[in-house]
């Protein structure tokens, strides 16, 4: 019943739940724009969280964390007598629902986001469904874009995801000669607006040519100023877009030196295709990095490769290759299916249809059988490249189920360190771990309303939550609860 939330101290979960629940059946859109200014985030701090089933143990005990300097101090079983009837400390009732790591987002485009449901853009709706369609039609939303439009989507999409549990993300904010700092203004303001609730990682990204056509050298230097800005985590870019293989080497070298020159983070949209005659130009991001001594001179910072459709059409003896060649280069591939799915997934004879090769990295074998560092993301969401998904990474990882027949309870737990822990990781903002929480860890969470009082089925395991997610969530970042449209 929903009087077993209810406490004369502490906090009820359940009203905190309906406060920061994730309407994933809703389609709906705020329509007026917000100051960038506004305090839309709410946090209470959290002491003690009582009566949790925890991943990865006993499933039929529940759990008491204890909180201190937003790490988790003390793990216990579950003492209904040790509880604190003073009112100094607030405690969090779980009621045996259950409490995981938070999501990651570890790859996604912030600035356009949701053009499909933006009526400045209806204009700009698909007819064909193709890569190229999908650049031109971007290409002509950025001519468009203001600070406001950007702001305001880019909320959407912020506030969606924390309501769903995520707390990490890695944002992509294009620079070039259409928007020149628009994207990265509207990306750095929202990444203090949302501060008490996000780490939000800003990668400037060269969508468009660096080296091939006339505004290459232009795109170039604006990248170079927006580099050196404030707030900026990461360097991305875009190879496939040159012109020919000369210039997607120079793309490539001038990334690494600019991420190793300024300290950043360094990442590739790389071997977007399924056309065996194209060399897999993974292989000169590789040797670029062995000749520029990534590992010596850019201290900790990681390298992400995006999408990689190309290596699906590796036999087994190329796969272990590719991973000899990479040996300790802190490389991790990221699978982004739900783009994958859309843009890869066109016949060679529209009338035929009859063979859709879908070319999206098989992340699970990767990790399992070939020991790479794996995750997967989002990536775009309802635009031209990926119409349909939301910012959930759970329904991400439930659809994965299907993808990559993972239906085991182990495939479960794997699923969701590629959305949690390993995507943590793999952009620079955690350690590489299983699910399962230990003394020290950040106390950035997820909580299910596992054990809902109104009647539905409850959920009592990872895999169950994976097959079929639950929507009741709360989310808390740095030992506070978030609560979000405060302002």
């Amino acid at each position: 019943m929903a009087a077993e939330f209810l406490k004369t101290h502490g906090i009820d979960l359940q009203d905190e739940m309906s406060n920061v629940q994730f309407p994933a059946t809703s389609t709906s859109k705020p329509t007026s724009d917000i100051p960038a200014d506004d305090q839309r985030i709410s946090r209470k701090r959290i002491h003690k969280i009582v009566n949790v089933k925890l991943p990865c143990r006993d499933p039929e005990r529940t759990w008491d964390l204890s909180l201190h300097d937003n790490c988790i101090h003390s793990i216990d079983p579950h003492d209904p007598q040790g509880q604190d009837t003073t009112g100094a400390l607030q405690i969090l009732y779980g009621n045996g629902v259950f409490l995981l790591p938070s999501l990651c987002h570890p790859h996604v485009h912030l600035d356009k986001c949701f053009l499909l449901s933006d009526p400045k853009y209806s204009d700009l709706s698909i007819r064909k469904g193709d890569f190229a369609e999908a650049l031109a039609l971007t290409s002509k939303a950025k001519a468009r874009f203001t600070p406001e439009d950007l702001l305001r989507r880019g909320r959407w999409l912020i506030e969606e995801s924390i309501a769903a549990g995520v707390t990490c993300m890695r944002a992509f904010v294009e620079v070039d000669t259409t928007v020149r700092f628009k994207c990265l203004d509207a990306g750095l303001s929202l990444k203090q607006q949302y501060r008490d609730a996000c780490f939000i990682q800003i990668c400037v990204f060269a969508q468009d040519p660096v080296f091939s056509g006339e505004e290459a050298g232009k795109n170039r230097d604006l990248m170079e100023q927006a580099v050196q800005r404030e707030g900026v985590d990461v360097v991305g870019s875009t190879p496939y877009v040159e012109t020919d293989e000369t210039n997607m080497k120079k793309n490539i070298d001038w990334a690494i030196d600019t991420a190793i020159q300024y300290g950043k983070h360094l990442d590739f949209h790389l071997d977007y295709n399924l056309d065996e005659s194209k060399n897999p130009m993974v292989y000169q991001v590789i040797d670029a990095l062995k000749k520029r001594e990534w590992i010596n001179r850019a201290g900790d910072k990681k390298i992400m490769l995006g999408h990689c459709s190309r290596l699906t059409l590796f036999s087994s003896d190329e796969w272990y290759d590719l991973q000899r060649q990479i040996q300790d280069i802190p490389i991790s591939f990221v699978g982004l299916p739900t783009s994958d799915l859309f843009m890869m997934g066109t016949p060679s004879d529209p009338k035929d249809g009859s063979s859709r090769v879908r070319g999206t990295l098989q992340i699970p074998q990767m990790i399992e059988q070939y020991q790479f560092q794996g995750t997967f993301g989002i990536n775009n969401v309802g635009n031209a490249f990926t119409p349909q998904g939301n910012c959930d990474p759970l329904r991400l990882a439930s659809m994965c189920v299907g993808i990559y027949q993972a239906g085991t309870k182990g495939d479960a737990e794997l699923l969701f360190q590629c959305i949690s822990t390993s995507a943590k990781a793999a952009i620079g903002c955690g350690n590489l771990k299983a699910p399962k929480l230990e003394e020290g860890d950040e106390a950035d969470f997820v909580i299910f309303n596992t054990n809902p009082s109104n009647g539905r089925r409850p959920k009592g395991s990872l895999a169950e939550l994976i097959y079929d997610p639950f929507e009741e969530r709360t989310t808390l970042h740095t030992g506070h609860v978030v609560q979000l449209g405060m302002g």
